[in-house]
């Protein structure tokens, strides 16, 4: 029998709802003894013009031709044992992989062009050193004995002799961290001369390894989890910090959100209903989900009083079905509130119109659609003023953040919702 409590955040912010019994308080992924988890995961995207590789890079009919790609990404827990995942998800032709590699960054730093002399393991996929993707298939590597340390970086290197054909290429646009491009095969080099920088991650979509009696909460996010307003290579998102706050090595914090995304349509990416069994349901470990979307669904929908209306109507109903959809494999589901974003040029309307949307939605959220909630709204609002940020956490434009707001979003989820 489930019992209703309030947990309050560190921040004073109060997180309530449905908290299982300490009988059933953790789910049944967590308590295998070994298997593969997710430490890792970004949300696959159809890469826009603007974000492509820039030339040589991308050609008229083709991308990434005799390129090696160098990749970092930052760990959630750690494992002896590693496999790198690849997609081609929203590619219409083949991706053929050369080669493959797997390395630790000079100093640890994020972003990093070199890799630790000797570190470098080469990934082979069915014992072969090459793959072809299929198109909007994905491929894991196999098994890489590698010793992969909890919030630590790691860096993907990958050889791509013909490239892919045509344009359509899979990549996470929002990475925060920078990736180098060059010609040539340098996949397992540990300096790339003459490599180009770029602030975009492309064709990979998650780390796994092998995890004692661990397991994963997948956050379901727009910009606002997938870190617009955060450091650059500084990890400092608020998933990040909130996995440097629990420190826990049994606790993958999984950030599948990207910038523009939305619950009902899709934006940029599929909407979250479309990406729902590929983003939570197909990843490894998953135990937990954590929904922080709707502001974009509020913010485009007309502002009017019908089409707000319509839009908290969709809004609770896709709510309930995200609910259903992750009870019926057995997933835990935490929704977190909509953070305010008065006078933001394009979401904030004179009328007022969705700023009463945001808070009725809220007042969903509060009610008991999910299994519990978390009072994000409330960690971030300005005490003066809740329609509106805090200034201190305020990136500008009065609707994403800063670190510091961030780090009050990691502050007001409570450890013992896990």
């Amino acid at each position: 029998m489930k019992r209703r409590a309030l947990l309050a955040g560190s921040t004073g912010a109060v997180a309530a709802g449905l908290v299982p019994s300490a009988a059933s308080a953790v789910p049944s992924a967590a308590t295998q003894q070994a298997s593969w988890v997710h430490t890792w995961t970004a949300m696959p995207q159809l890469t826009e013009p603007g974000n492509m590789p820039p030339a040589p890079f991308t050609g008229t009919d083709a991308v990434l031709v005799d390129t090696t790609l160098r990749q970092t990404v930052h760990t959630s827990i750690g494992g002896k044992v590693v496999r790198v995942r690849f997609s081609n998800a929203f590619g219409t032709t083949d991706l053929p992989l050369d080669r493959a590699a797997l390395a630790l960054p000079v100093d640890g730093r994020a972003g990093s062009s070199g890799i630790v002399a000797g570190s470098s393991r080469a990934l082979t996929f069915g014992g072969q050193a090459s793959v072809v993707v299929p198109a909007g298939a994905q491929v894991v590597s196999d098994p890489v004995p590698m010793p992969v340390a909890a919030r630590a970086n790691l860096t993907v290197s990958v050889y791509l002799g013909a490239g892919q054909a045509g344009l359509a290429l899979t990549g996470h646009p929002g990475s925060r961290t920078t990736s180098w491009l060059v010609k040539g095969d340098q996949a397992e080099k540990p300096e790339m001369s003459g490599a180009t920088p770029v602030d975009h991650w492309y064709l990979i979509s998650g780390i796994e390894v092998i995890g004692s009696r661990a397991a994963g909460v997948v956050i379901i996010g727009d910009s606002l989890t997938d870190g617009r307003g955060s450091t650059t290579n500084g990890n400092d998102r608020w998933p990040d910090q909130l996995a440097a706050r629990f420190r826990d090595p049994r606790l993958a914090i999984l950030n599948q959100a990207a910038g523009g995304n939305r619950v009902l349509h899709d934006g940029l990416g599929p909407n979250v209903l479309a990406r729902f069994d590929r983003d939570v349901l197909g990843v490894s470990g998953a135990a937990w989900v954590l929904v922080f979307e709707g502001v974009n669904d509020i913010g485009t929908a007309e502002a009017t009083e019908a089409g707000q209306r319509q839009v908290i109507a969709a809004l609770t109903g896709a709510y309930r079905q995200i609910v259903q959809r992750a009870h019926a494999q057995d997933l835990r589901v935490y929704g977190a509130t909509i953070t305010p974003f008065g006078g933001n040029a394009g979401y904030d309307d004179p009328g007022g119109l969705r700023e009463r949307a945001r808070v009725t939605v809220n007042g969903v959220i509060r009610g008991g659609v999910f299994d519990a909630y978390v009072d994000f709204a409330a960690a971030v609002a300005d005490p003066a003023a809740p329609s509106r940020l805090d200034p201190a956490f305020d990136v500008g434009d009065h609707l994403h953040m800063n670190p510091a707001g961030y780090a009050a979003l990691a502050a007001a989820v409570p450890r013992r919702l896990f």
